[in-house]
């Protein structure tokens, strides 16, 4: 359920193939390193596919569309990301030394291609004003059910602060999700409580974690952890909610 992930000679780093690693997680997704000048092209042709920018600058072109996009960090910024439909063809630039991630699945439904810019993405503040702050995070969403129904991914991201708690209270889901992390500092590291077993979470890492599990995350004193959380939805069973668990449900009346 823990991948310590390295770029391989390419630039790559695979998390999750639907016909490979992780293929419980019914989603193919990568990170690509591209250096200034790198160039990357996509067209799939059964399956949707989204590209989020995680950091650097890059060129989108897709149809007879164009644009460029730059994000110092994940820290800073909110995201830019391009959800295109099968049989439609990306070409991502690279403007500066960027990194990129991947998200693709299955899908035989058309639709028009969006492009998410920062003021297009809802942030929730969460946490702040429960348990003394201890799970103070921030909460993205680029895509979900609600704005983009006829997907069967969602993406988002998490700012975990410093010593704090995320994806709390404890809370299940039947879909399959993966996380994957970014921490302010490269030596940063956290935990992810998947079902009875605890991980230690580190920059660059991801985490695969099956329908039906409990999975809160934490991250150590002194480092924000960021993690990019992406969800599968089932057929006819989209994911739009989360199971609390039962034991921990009173601390949300505290």
């Amino acid at each position: 359920m823990l991948d310590y992930l390295k770029f391989d000679s390419k630039g790559e780093k695979i998390v999750s193939r639907m016909n490979g690693i992780n293929k419980e997680m019914l989603m193919d997704i990568t990170i690509y390193r591209m250096n200034k000048g790198n160039v990357l092209e996509f067209e799939e042709k059964e399956k949707e596919t989204a590209i989020l920018l995680l950091e650097g600058m890059v060129e989108y072109q897709w149809l007879s569309s164009t644009e460029v996009a730059e994000r110092s960090e994940v820290f800073k910024q909110p995201p830019y990301c391009l959800h295109v439909c099968k049989d439609t063809k990306i070409k991502i630039t690279a403007l500066h030394n960027s990194e990129i991630l991947v998200q693709s699945t299955t899908n035989g439904t058309t639709f028009s291609p969006h492009y998410y810019k920062p003021e297009d993405c809802k942030i929730e503040l969460m946490g702040e004003t429960q348990w003394e702050g201890t799970a103070k995070r921030e909460v993205l969403t680029v895509f979900d059910y609600k704005n983009a129904p006829y997907s069967n991914m969602v993406m988002g991201e998490v700012i975990t602060k410093a010593g704090r708690w995320s994806s709390y209270i404890p809370h299940s889901h039947e879909q399959p999700e993966v996380y994957y992390y970014k921490f302010d500092r490269p030596q940063g590291f956290g935990a992810a409580f998947i079902g009875e077993n605890v991980y230690k979470v580190a920059d660059g890492c991801a985490t695969s974690i099956p329908g039906g599990l409990t999975h809160p995350q934490a991250s150590a004193p002194g480092y924000n952890m960021y993690y990019c959380w992406m969800i599968r939805h089932l057929y006819n069973n989209p994911w739009t909610t989360r199971d609390n668990d039962p034991l921990h449900e009173w601390l949300l009346s505290e």
